[in-house]
């Protein structure tokens, strides 16, 4: 019994030694100088099968940030009352003794964790800790708003002394097949109001909020109660975590070994604004930052043109003053100046010219890897992108947006294929002198005769064509025209969302016959007429869009930053919950690289072998 010779052989018996478990991590109280914790928590994770790992209240940025990088899944351990300075609030006469230790350690951790996507459980003061991290709302003592029952028993803590009803549809409710469950309870504070990203999921008979879920489809839940000291009936809340956790951990894995690739963002539109890519910019959905996140590997951004209106010029459409100020250099190399007479006197008008517009964010886009150089590339073929993934580096590619940015001179394919930009848009929203758009007004009734040399001069220089905003009549034209596989690289599916700019299955099934992709967007009218389109949505479309043209030809491209953006898929720091979905949804790892950009890379290899 005493010998760890004897212990140790029931580890060496097989091999591996151990079967893998999700790892917990669960947050510890301060008292009496030191981290301490209730056994019932660690043991109810043993029994659910997970991996307890304790975390001390410590405010520390590395050792927060390293201890997120070993963890499936978070528990939020009951305590204290948190200091209502966190919540803007001044303390009330009731308020009970606060933990400032914990206050900030748990704050920063849960906050971190949410952006992360790992699964999460709030106990008690644990779901005190989601809203107050994720803009939700405490009340410091119930009594004062109006509660009715005993919520601080006196009875065993492994007594249930009241109930809440569980809501319809939550995963409480699929947790315990019921519609009430009694629980104990031991505080005076709860939430007021769950907040934006949560919903409230059970409340006691006098209307205390005894529980929240996530309302963006992630797998993140607050109870009032606790659970731990439940024995049987709690044991099962601590099931779904660590089962939420182990499917976490299976994601993490699948991106550790797929490439993932979104097709289309338009990040570039605000660098004007004087974004930072390499900070966690609330401005925009994409930064290394939301990319770590997310585990997402690479991006092609898009030097977005706007379609001027007839009579209109390109220099009027965009922010000249803007381009000024967040590159003064760049803009000095490509605005032009010059003096202009007019009625009221002579003016100064500054103008950019289409292509220049392009290369100025190419080369804004080369500044930001340049200054990051140790965690970002500059990606141009396939090859480059597994290369910087097997470095741990993330990869940028250069699209165009509107072949606008040709400025009519067919010298310029050459010129953008030099600088890497692996597609060009034909158009956007409007007619351009290359094709009709699905919003425009039939200009050439389809393809032009320009637009017909453009495809073949992009051909032969290894430049996809992107049929994302074309009619239709452009998009068959495209087709015929076009001695390679075309894509859309931003496009769903009219037969769920009928609108012009979708495509129809005919479109499709003509697209993979020819060898082509079309990856589905987030831009909430592309994927819903009416109502808001969340990650349900986009799944319905990439899953028909599969269903018409099979598994090899289908991925995914955001338009974050470009307006695309849906519930569950917010930014790049949500990639990771499309992964989930498939998962859940049975798709095996194959097919999840093709989805995430293996398909596409295929055409992209075919279309740049060319050079």
């Amino acid at each position: 019994m005493f010998s760890i010779d004897n212990h140790l052989s029931e580890f060496y018996k097989q091999f591996p030694e151990g079967r893998h478990q999700p790892v917990i991590g669960i947050t510890t109280n301060y008292a009496d100088g030191g981290a301490a914790l209730s056994e019932k928590y660690y043991s109810q994770v043993v029994a659910a099968g997970g991996t307890p790992y304790l975390i001390p209240p410590v405010a520390d940025r590395d050792v927060i940030v390293n201890t997120l990088e070993h963890l499936d899944g978070l528990l939020l351990t009951g305590g204290g009352d948190f200091n209502p300075l966190w919540c803007g609030e001044e303390p009330s006469t009731k308020l009970h003794g606060i933990n400032a230790h914990r206050d900030l350690p748990e704050l920063l951790i849960t906050r971190l964790a949410f952006n992360r996507q790992i699964p999460m459980l709030g106990i008690c003061r644990g779901i005190q800790t989601l809203a107050i991290a994720l803009d939700g709302e405490v009340d410091q003592d119930i009594y004062e708003k109006g509660a009715t029952i005993k919520h601080s028993q006196d009875a065993d803590r492994s007594e249930p002394t009241h109930t809440v009803k569980l809501a319809a549809g939550s995963i409480l409710h699929a947790v315990y097949h019921t519609d009430n469950i009694a629980v104990n309870s031991f505080h005076h504070q709860a939430v007021r109001k769950a907040g934006p990203r949560f919903r409230v999921t059970a409340k006691a008979p006098d209307g205390v909020i005894e529980a929240i879920e996530s309302s963006e489809f992630k797998p993140i839940i607050g109870v009032q109660w606790h659970p731990e000291c439940l024995e049987k009936e709690g044991l099962k809340i601590f099931q779904w975590l660590v089962t939420q956790a182990n499917n976490f951990y299976i994601a993490k894995k699948v991106h550790n070994r797929v490439l993932t690739l979104d097709t289309h963002c338009d990040t570039p539109m605000f660098f004007p604004q004087g974004v930072e890519f390499s900070h966690r910019d609330p401005r925009i959905l994409y930064d290394l930052h939301k990319m770590t996140d997310g585990r997402q590997d690479a991006v092609i951004m898009a030097a977005y043109l706007p379609q001027p209106k007839i009579g209109e010029r390109f220099s009027q459409t965009i922010d000249l003053e803007g381009i000024s100020r967040f590159n003064p250099d760049l803009a000095e190399k490509y605005i032009k100046t010059k003096e202009v007479q007019t009625s009221k006197g002579t003016t100064v008008e500054r103008t950019i010219a289409p292509n220049d517009y392009a290369d100025l964010i190419f080369d804004k886009l080369e500044s930001i890897v340049r200054d990051n150089s140790t965690y970002i590339s500059i990606a141009r073929t396939p090859t480059d992108l597994y290369e910087d993934k097997r470095k741990g580096r993330k990869s940028i590619m250069f699209g165009i947006e509107n072949g606008l940015a040709l400025n009519g001179d067919l010298r310029n394919v050459k010129h953008f294929a030099q600088r890497g930009v692996v597609y060009i848009t034909l158009c956007h929203n409007g007619d351009n002198d290359i094709c009709d758009s699905a919003r425009g007004s039939n200009m050439h009734n389809g393809v032009s005769q320009f637009g017909e040399k453009v495809i073949h001069e992009m051909n032969r220089h290894g430049i996809m064509v992107d049929l994302s905003h074309a009619a239709e009549k452009s998009f068959y034209d495209a087709l015929d025209i076009s001695s390679q596989p075309i894509v859309c690289s931003h496009s769903n599916s009219r037969a769920l969302c009928d609108v012009p700019r979708n495509l129809t299955d005919d479109q499709m099934r003509a697209l993979a016959a020819k060898g082509g992709v079309a990856h589905i967007t987030l831009f909430h009218g592309f994927l819903k007429k009416d109502g808001e389109a969340t990650i349900m949505d986009a799944i319905a479309h990439l899953e028909h869009a599969i269903k018409i043209m099979g598994i090899d030809h289908v991925g995914v491209g955001t338009d974050f930053d470009g307006d695309g953006t849906v519930r569950g898929m917010a930014d790049a720091s949500e990639m990771i919950n499309f992964t989930l979905q498939l998962l859940r949804r049975k798709y095996s790892e194959r097919d999840i690289a093709k989805i995430w950009g293996g398909n596409w890379l295929r055409v992209m290899a075919q279309v740049q072998s060319v050079r």
